[in-house]
């Protein structure tokens, strides 16, 4: 994460897995593929959260809401994190609302060995999910399609300004992207392994 005073706004830049909240004036931006950004924000305390995350399992189910899967585990930790530090800084969870990006088909596979290839469509689905079981309103979303997007998210008026780009920076990400599913699949296995092993 990259964080900078610019005059009266802070600037941060979140990467993968990160997340950060703030009541001060400030400027929330990520780059975004398959992964999936949650804007939240309360508009009474005036506290702004962003996080940045992607769920990873080896298998998708269709049939079962993405919140109830192995692979919605991270993303209820993804989002219980960003919540839990904007309550933190005064928000309350009533007061809340929610506007969502990412969730792209970024990936020129034809054919697909794994299961990365429906990463984004799993993003979207768990992400509008969540929001639903917990009574946040979704006021807002730019989830899905083929483009790869940078996200600004501003807490002077909560509006997000969405830049899709192009082909060449988001084959770019989709590598990026890909390498952390990857890596975010071994920690969940390894873990998994010393629980068994402690069990």
């Amino acid at each position: 994460m990259k964080i900078e005073q610019k005059g009266q706004l802070l600037h941060v830049n979140l990467m993968p897995g990160e997340y950060y909240a703030t009541a001060q004036p400030a400027l929330l931006r990520t780059l975004l593929g398959s992964c999936v950004a949650a804007c939240l924000y309360d508009p009474v305390k005036g506290v702004i959260g962003m996080n940045h995350f992607l769920l990873s399992n080896r298998r998708y189910a269709r049939n079962i809401p993405a919140v109830l899967s192995e692979a919605g585990r991270y993303g209820i930790h993804a989002m219980e994190l960003l919540i839990n530090e904007m309550l933190k800084l005064g928000a309350r969870r009533e007061n809340l609302h929610a506007k969502a990006f990412g969730g792209g088909s970024i990936y020129l596979l034809t054919e697909a060995r794994d299961n990365f290839f429906c990463v984004g469509d799993v993003n979207s689905r768990f992400i509008r999910e969540f929001l639903k079981n917990d009574g946040i309103p979704l006021v807002a979303e730019d989830l899905g399609g083929e483009a790869a997007r940078v996200i600004h998210f501003l807490n002077d008026d909560y509006s997000v300004h969405v830049k899709k780009i192009g082909k060449t920076t988001a084959s770019t990400l989709a590598v990026q992207e890909r390498q952390y599913w990857i890596n975010a699949i071994e920690t969940q296995e390894k873990t998994k392994a010393r629980v068994e092993v402690w069990e």
